[in-house]
């Protein structure tokens, strides 16, 4: 099974307020295993740096401005991606710029039923705790000491890391025989689908009066139980 993990970066934190997205790294996973394909790419925003958003990626306008645009390579991208499920952070806010710059260039959307979230699948598996790709580095002992500074490929490549750990371990593409379906059950565990799932309450699962008494007469029927022994009162010397 193939998959893609990215991550971008951008001039700010909204599309509808004109930011746009300046840098993408794409790690790619077969069976849960880094097979060392990256795609890697920045991109002219054809306007401003904010000083805040340089001060997260130290990208510069002026740096920016002698990269392609976006629309001169997104065929790449397109082609690195191919129709694999896509593993971002915050999955949302990625695949809105991303959405929004294939737009800009003519091209389709990419489905949300091919997203997987990393933040709520982190938020499912480990309730109260911090879900920062540096938390979650920390909780799985990815060295992250080299990030200094968010970077796009190099925060791809360490969600890829703390996604393997994230669904079950790198066993998950280790595996043999059943890595293919393992990794599809753990793949499934991790999308994220646009649907407003219903609060259910629990089932009751106590067991009946009945079913007590059925039990009760069966241990009834075992001779010296186990869970007996050592309990008998010691005999009159």
């Amino acid at each position: 099974m193939r998959e893609v993990v990215f991550d971008t970066e951008t001039t700010g934190i909204q599309v509808s307020e004109g930011h746009r997205m300046v840098e993408i790294g794409c790690v790619e996973l077969i069976n849960r295993v880094e097979s060392g394909r990256e795609f890697h790419a920045y991109f002219n925003p054809e306007r401003s740096m904010p000083p805040e958003a340089q001060a997260v990626h130290g990208l510069s306008e002026a740096f920016l401005s002698g990269q392609r645009l976006f629309r001169d390579c997104c065929e790449e991208l397109l082609d690195f991606i191919e129709d694999s499920p896509l593993v971002a952070h915050n999955a949302a806010f990625d695949f809105a710029f991303l959405n929004f710059e294939l737009g800009e260039a003519g091209r389709l959307h990419i489905p949300r039923s091919r997203m997987v979230d990393t933040l709520a699948l982190s938020r499912s598996k480990h309730p109260g705790a911090k879900h920062s790709l540096d938390a979650m580095c920390t909780r799985y002992g990815v060295d992250r000491s080299h990030r200094i500074k968010h970077g796009a490929l190099l925060d791809a490549q360490l969600l890829a890391q703390c996604y393997v750990e994230l669904t079950g371990g790198r066993q998950i593409g280790l595996s043999l025989a059943d890595a293919p379906a393992a990794a599809e059950a753990a793949r499934q565990d991790a999308i994220v689908y646009d649907i407003t799932r219903p609060i259910r309450p629990a089932r009751p699962h106590a067991a009946s009066a009945e079913e007590l008494e059925r039990h009760a007469r069966f241990l009834a029927q075992i001779t010296d139980p186990v869970w007996t022994m050592g309990t008998a009162a010691p005999a009159a010397g």
